[in-house]
């Protein structure tokens, strides 16, 4: 089996995907029961697709995409559901006494006898990704099992009693639970329940775009919300007023938390789901996309024992994810860090959080107030809203605290103009702001089906704009592991904007916006649009993904 490991890692090698240094590093990082090529897959050295090329190759085992495979579903019944997700397998096909079966690991020769004794068939094993696999998994399986039993039931969760509501194989409880378990396969980030007037649709949100994944009877919309209301403990009875809630479950062996919000509309309740995947959770600052430059300077940021830092941008541009990877940085025991957040969205080891509550008139400055008299050394606010938050914030700072925070503005140098505007004193803002980091997500292309083009013309003229100059562009054709969009996964863009002596003096003697930012570009602040353009020419995104969030001058 190590000549096979070690044949795997030359093959990589000499496939041009990874470097000798890069194998080497996955050998001596990898314990001594995990693969090697799960190990280069969490680094993010390799993508699983060229994986199984290569594994293709070296086993001769042919490789299937599950992509609208024409599934013969007779089968889902040889082989149950625990069994193919526990062993990472589906059935594809039967011929005569074979049974053809696609796998993440075919050389899982106790899996393959186990199957071929509890079916009676010969298993020929072929290979899929694992991504494939599980997507396939959840949308198949389930699919109509249970489903005539809910059009079935009469509209009102009153008339699906109160043992279907809660029992675990009752098919409206299944349901809900294949909605989350797909969503987390195709790791999306929000489930919407959208009622319509004739149907609910089921949008999952996927690398920040919405589409629609399910479309059902309108009938279902009542059991549905009652069921997803049951789960997050939130008052079934109440349909004319927002609620928000939480729920904790174990999908395919890891924890996801999900924050659920309800809204009533016309049609009915709205419900939006955000999944917190715990276990994928971006907790190393090396791994946010920052540049080299960009990266020292938020390193300088944070590390100072006093000042403000603030990270800017709209909703769901990975501003928290930002937040929670420098106060991981910061985290030791020498150091007492409290945040105050609405709502908590992941916990943290060793960090004490507070959650902000309006309700019992537990605010955002109320809580800062509180903090100060518990010897903080570092401080997170998970939003300034107003002035009184402002304010606290910045006599936190100037009171020896580090303080970190969030601030919607369009950019780093919008949030100097948002504080004055808020009322905050001019001196107060210059002399606790330490620095600003904007930041928006863009979709990276997917690593798959990229392919190398020529640039338009249009393009060419805004990298020259820019002062860049550009060659080629990478984008991607579509495949099975992107659904065809030719994106995968995302990377954020940053503009880190320092704030020194001279940036306070301007702000102090209240001079002009046009003036901090002749000074910003003076201070070589690389602005959001023209990180992202050096990402596109390193092939990492397009331009339209940065054009989308980033507006050029």
């Amino acid at each position: 089996m190590k000549q096979i490991r070690k044949r795997l890692g030359d093959l990589l090698v000499d496939a041009g995907l990874i470097t000798e240094e890069q194998l080497q590093t996955s050998l001596r990082e990898k314990d001594s029961n995990q693969k090697l090529g799960d190990v280069l897959l969490q680094k993010g050295f390799i993508t699983e697709q060229q994986l199984i090329e290569v594994l293709e190759f070296q086993l001769g085992i042919p490789h299937v995409s599950l992509y609208r495979y024409p599934f013969d579903t007779k089968l889902f019944s040889i082989v149950p559901k625990d069994v193919a997700k526990r062993n990472l397998l589906i059935p594809l096909k039967k011929d005569g006494e074979k049974l053809f079966v696609a796998m993440a690991d075919p050389m899982d020769f106790y899996t393959i006898d186990d199957l071929r004794l509890s079916t009676g068939f010969q298993i020929e094993a072929a290979i899929a990704t694992k991504d494939d696999i599980l997507r396939a998994i959840n949308k198949y399986y389930d699919m109509n099992e249970g489903f005539e039993e809910l059009l079935g039931t009469a509209g009102s969760p009153e008339a699906a009693d109160d043992k279907q509501m809660i029992d675990e194989d009752s098919p409206v409880v299944r349901l809900v639970n294949q909605i989350i378990a797909s969503a987390a396969s195709l790791k999306a980030s929000d489930i919407h329940l959208d009622p319509q007037e004739t149907k609910v649709l089921i949008r999952y949100r996927i690398d920040g775009v919405l589409r629609t994944e399910r479309v059902l009877p309108k009938h279902m919309q009542s059991v549905l919300s009652a069921r997803i209301k049951i789960m997050s403990n939130l008052d079934i009875t109440e349909h004319r007023i927002p609620q928000d809630g939480r729920i904790k479950i174990n999908i395919d062996f890891h924890p996801v938390d999900l924050r659920v919000s309800t809204l009533p509309t016309v049609y009915g309740e709205k419900i939006v789901l955000r999944l917190l995947d715990l276990s994928s959770a971006l907790n190393d600052i090396h791994k946010l996309g920052f540049n080299k430059l960009n990266l020292q300077r938020f390193i300088e940021m944070i590390e100072k024992p006093t000042g403000i830092v603030l990270i800017t941008g709209p909703t769901g541009s990975g501003k928290s994810s930002t937040l929670y990877a420098a106060l991981n940085r910061l985290n030791s025991e020498e150091v007492n860090i409290i945040t105050v957040e609405d709502p908590v969205e992941y916990q943290l080891e060793g960090i004490n959080q507070i959650q902000v509550n309006s309700n019992v008139g537990m605010t955002f400055a109320k809580g800062l107030r509180a903090i100060l008299r518990q010897d903080p050394n570092i401080i997170m606010v998970g939003e300034i809203r107003d002035r009184e938050t402002a304010e606290v914030s910045i006599r936190a700072s100037l009171t020896g605290h580090l303080v970190l925070s969030t601030l919607h503005t369009n950019d780093s140098l919008g949030s100097i103009t948002r504080l004055l505007d808020m009322g905050v004193e001019p001196f107060l803002v210059a002399s606790s702001l330490s620095g600003i980091v904007a930041q928006r997500l863009v979709r990276k292309v997917c690593r798959d089906c990229s392919e190398e083009l020529q640039p338009a013309k249009r393009e060419i003229e805004i990298f020259a704009k820019r002062g860049i100059k550009l060659e080629k562009v990478v984008r991607g054709k579509g495949c099975s592991s992107c659904n065809m969009t030719g994106y995968k996964g995302r990377i954020a863009i940053h503009e880190v904007l320092v704030i020194n002596d001279e940036m306070r003096k301007i702000i102090m003697n209240g001079e002009s916006f046009s003036k901090l930012r002749d000074y910003a570009i003076r201070n070589k602040t690389v602005f959001l649009i023209d990180d992202g353009l050096l990402k596109v020419k390193q092939g990492i995104t397009t331009t339209e993904e940065v054009l989308r969030v980033a507006i050029p001058d």
